[in-house]
């Protein structure tokens, strides 16, 4: 039975021997008999957001990739914005989740907003919209914002700082904002954010969670599900982070359904204190285990990888444009800094938003570098796009974020550049671009109801970092996108950190 380890590896070789010879540019767009154009994107899958950019540029807006033809592979990519708004807002109702992408994103439940359709999802929606705007959440979230900063993020930094260590930015940052939503979404703080970097199972589940769905998104349904019952490669590593994630899960919901019973005990001026999303939900005896696990699940996983890439590829930003730092350095101070009971302000949403360079140059880095690099939809009926393409029941619509953020048609002709003044009026205010423009957080029905919190969150944590310590990259540490539904750095960015003398 050894030889089923190798089938993984056999569909890659086959394909690697078709390109053998071939220049990669010539390659890029090469359809095969019988393996269409799978080969070219196996072999340049490492590199995939990098590649789609380049076929983009090469075939235009939008352009038709053709799978083998025993697999059903119809796949149309595109960044054409009237195709996107198409898509994910005038003509949504034809480009539900559906039923395959449940079975892509299953792992998260029948009942997570992630999954959900129609007036299910509507409903849902409704509570959670409730949830997060209710006056309690918001001093919640505010106080804990403060808390993980201060007495998580920066006891790390001047630990760093002070033993002149280098460290990787992107796995502090995935810490931090793990714990972060972990508290938020059900009260309870897994401690990975440390000194001592603690290695977390909960955490390192997702990211092989991650791996695996972008793999299940890319290859015919019919290979994956052939992994899955054979047990190997993706759907193993997937299997196993499955049973994690239920564990934990299976552990938050029991501690907070004896602190539910607790808090029914305490005064009302106790409970006005500040709550987290779980607790209301155990309020009500409604909800079952499963449904709770669904969806806290599923606020976990787009609260820890989102704003911490987002902090991530934003820093690295900066080491590569010190002009920006400096502005912003200079805006932190006139804004945020001066007495201790100041200081203490800097977390209130209030203050915060008075940093509008900060907030441009945070809409620059998600424009360049999105968390979630694609968006994937596919119709209930066969329907044309705005471009004109033909749209089949089968057919499944790749919507290339990033490299909508490259594309001179879009941005202009200085696309490539870092400019948060892009994102700034004359008047200083901020110029709100289109949701189908810039789908950082999504577009129409299903926009990111998360989008303030991130804001407040990757706001207060940059501006508490750039006030007091410079980061600088050690030089020559490779960086590039990974390949996953989630845009880490492939290598994750290594650095020094620097403390900042009072008057620099």
């Amino acid at each position: 039975m050894a030889f089923i380890g190798y089938l993984e590896l056999l569909f890659a070789v086959v394909c690697f021997l078709f390109l053998r010879g071939l220049s990669r540019n010539k390659g890029l767009m090469w359809s095969w008999p019988f393996f269409g154009m799978l080969p070219a994107l196996v072999h340049n899958f490492k590199h995939l957001n990098d590649y789609l950019t380049q076929l983009f540029k090469l075939a235009g807006s939008t352009f038709i990739f053709k799978g083998p033809w025993f697999a059903n592979m119809h796949l149309v990519f595109t960044t054409d914005l009237a195709n996107v708004h198409y898509v994910m807002s005038s003509n949504i109702s034809n480009y539900p989740k559906g039923e395959e992408y449940k079975k892509m994103f299953d792992v998260f439940g029948d009942s997570s907003l992630l999954n959900l359709d129609s007036d299910s999802w509507r409903i849902e929606r409704n509570v959670l919209h409730t949830r997060i705007n209710h006056r309690r959440f918001h001093r919640f979230l505010e106080k804990t914002n403060r808390n993980m900063v201060e007495g998580g993020l920066v006891p790390v930094l001047e630990h760093v700082s002070k033993q002149s260590l280098v460290v990787d930015l992107q796995d502090v940052f995935q810490r931090f904002t793990f714990d972060s939503i972990c508290v938020l979404a059900s009260g309870y703080d897994p401690g990975c954010l440390s000194i001592d970097f603690p290695d977390v199972p909960f955490s390192k589940a997702f990211d092989d969670v991650e791996q695996a769905i972008c793999f299940r998104l890319f290859v015919p349904s019919s290979y994956w599900k052939i992994l899955r019952w054979l047990g190997i490669g993706e759907e193993r590593k997937l299997s196993r982070a499955w049973e994690t994630l239920d564990y934990f899960m299976a552990k938050f919901i029991s501690l907070k359904r004896e602190e539910v019973i607790k808090r029914k005990k305490m005064s009302e001026d106790e409970e006005e204190e500040g709550l987290d999303l779980l607790t209301p939900y155990m309020e009500d005896d409604k909800y079952s285990d499963k449904y709770l696990r669904d969806n806290i699940l599923s606020l976990i996983f787009a609260g820890r990888d989102t704003t911490s890439t987002a902090l991530t590829w934003f820093f690295w930003l900066l080491s590569k444009n010190p002009s920006v730092e400096t502005k912003l350095l200079e805006e932190i101070k006139a804004n945020l800094q001066g007495n201790d009971e100041e200081k203490s302000k800097s977390f209130n949403p209030k203050k915060l938003s008075r940093l509008v360079y900060l907030h441009g140059a945070l809409c620059e880095s998600l424009r360049l570098f999105p968390p979630g690099p694609f968006q994937a939809k596919s119709p209930l009926f066969p329907d044309i796009l705005p471009s004109g393409h033909p749209i089949g029941k089968k057919s499944k619509i790749i919507i290339s974020l990033y490299a909508m953020g490259r594309m001179e048609s879009i941005w202009g002709k200085d696309c490539l550049e870092f400019k948060p003044e892009r994102w700034i009026s004359p008047q200083g205010g901020i110029i709100h671009q289109p949701s189908f423009k810039f789908l950082a957080f999504n577009a129409g029905p299903r926009s990111c109801m998360g989008k303030e919190v991130a804001f407040i969150q990757m706001k207060s944590v940059a501006a508490t970092m750039i006030s007091n310590y410079h980061v600088q990259v050690v030089e020559g540490h490779p960086v590039s996108p990974s390949t996953s539904i989630i845009l880490h750095m492939k290598h994750g960015l290594m650095v020094r950190v620097i403390k900042r003398y009072v008057n620099e």
